[in-house]
């Protein structure tokens, strides 16, 4: 494993190999003159046919960890949309809920020193679109990020915390309470072995994954040399949504936000901005998707009660809410879900009308 991580720059790189030896032990045992003719280095050469046995031992012995586990890009648990990628990690390190690998995903990024309205603003938008079915995902950096994670834990929403570092580590230190949350109920995730220390250039390989594995990435506060500018162009490339929030032409934190807008990204006031641009994206993914159907099983009573409820008249949240008792997260929820699955289409001011 850790001889795929030095010996591959993605998943192509990992194709090609298994194209022409037809498995993993015959392309350790390959010559090094045909590895050579995959344009692999001498460095990767030498990684693959002489692994560091010792890290192998640490990642295998860190992997019977409960909850812990190790996703190959050739693995059926390996997240869609990381695939895509002209450069996926070839493994990933994960602690907790993998599934939520695969779930629609929205990135939230920023700035480690924001303001106190940016901490509110990152905290309220992760709980509300949290509540509303999006998978929060961040990199468990102070300031933005943090506020991200929480809010949507607040919500009692899922979130992916994607770490710079070893999953035997948490960096910063400071949030150790906030990873041991994450992990009791969402996932973290990180493509570096156990043992990784926070090293810098390990940091924007870390953001790629970030919006790699989402839908969009909304940035909430930057300055124009932040790192959350760097998630943001990645993002881009990956032909991703980016989404910005803009602030006060007063706050140096908000010129990198008024930047990323002027370059095309789109201006967010509301969670309902976001949720309006990923749904249809969100959908498309569901449709694409061999597994996992629209509405899960054990929530199909629910679902169909809520359907019964609505008829095909417009209805509110609120009256959903009323006529349902269900909470106004578990609504919102649901609503995003049949939304995707295209049994409900949102309406004006608020309102849901069922299509079928």
């Amino acid at each position: 494993m850790a001889a795929a991580s030095a010996g591959c720059s993605g998943e192509q790189s990992l194709t090609d190999w298994l194209d022409t030896f037809g498995s993993p032990s015959l392309v350790v045992r390959a010559p090094a003159g045909d590895l050579h003719g995959l344009g692999l280095t001498s460095a990767a050469v030498d990684a693959v046919r002489r692994p560091d046995r010792a890290a192998l031992d640490r990642d295998l012995e860190w992997s019977q960890g409960h909850d812990n586990h190790i996703i190959t890009c050739l693995d059926d648990a390996y997240p869609p949309l990381l695939r895509q990628l002209p450069d996926p990690p070839p493994l990933l390190y994960a602690h907790g809920r993998v599934e939520l690998l695969g779930e629609p995903q929205l990135a939230m990024v920023g700035s480690r020193n924001p303001t106190r309205s940016g901490l509110q603003t990152a905290t309220d938008f992760a709980r509300h679109l949290g509540a509303a079915g999006l998978v929060i995902t961040s990199g468990l950096a102070l300031g933005i990020d943090a506020a991200s994670h929480q809010g949507a834990l607040d919500a009692e929403a899922a979130t992916v915390a994607v770490a710079g570092t070893g999953l035997d580590r948490v960096y910063p230190a400071a949030h150790r309470d906030l990873a041991r949350a994450i992990a009791s109920t969402s996932v973290l995730v990180s493509e570096f072995p156990v043992g990784t220390p926070p090293l810098a250039e390990n940091f924007p390989r870390r953001n790629r994954i970030i919006s790699g594995l989402s839908l969009g990435t909304l940035v909430v506060e930057a300055a124009l040399r932040s790192g959350s500018l760097i998630t943001a162009r990645l993002a881009a490339e990956q032909g991703r949504e980016v989404f910005a929030i803009p602030g006060s032409i007063h706050n140096p934190l908000a010129r990198g936000c008024h930047r990323l807008i002027r370059e095309g990204a789109k201006l967010v006031e509301t969670a309902q901005d976001v949720i309006d641009e990923l749904t249809p994206l969100a959908a498309a993914c569901e449709a694409e998707s061999s597994t996992a159907p629209a509405v899960a099983p054990e929530l199909d009573r629910d679902y169909l009660q809520l359907l019964e409820i609505m008829e095909f008249d417009e209805i509110s949240i609120d009256q959903l809410v009323e006529n349902s008792g269900l909470t106004p997260a578990e609504v919102s929820s649901m609503l995003l879900q049949l939304e995707m699955g295209g049994q409900v289409a949102a309406s004006h001011g608020g309102y849901y009308i069922r299509l079928k």
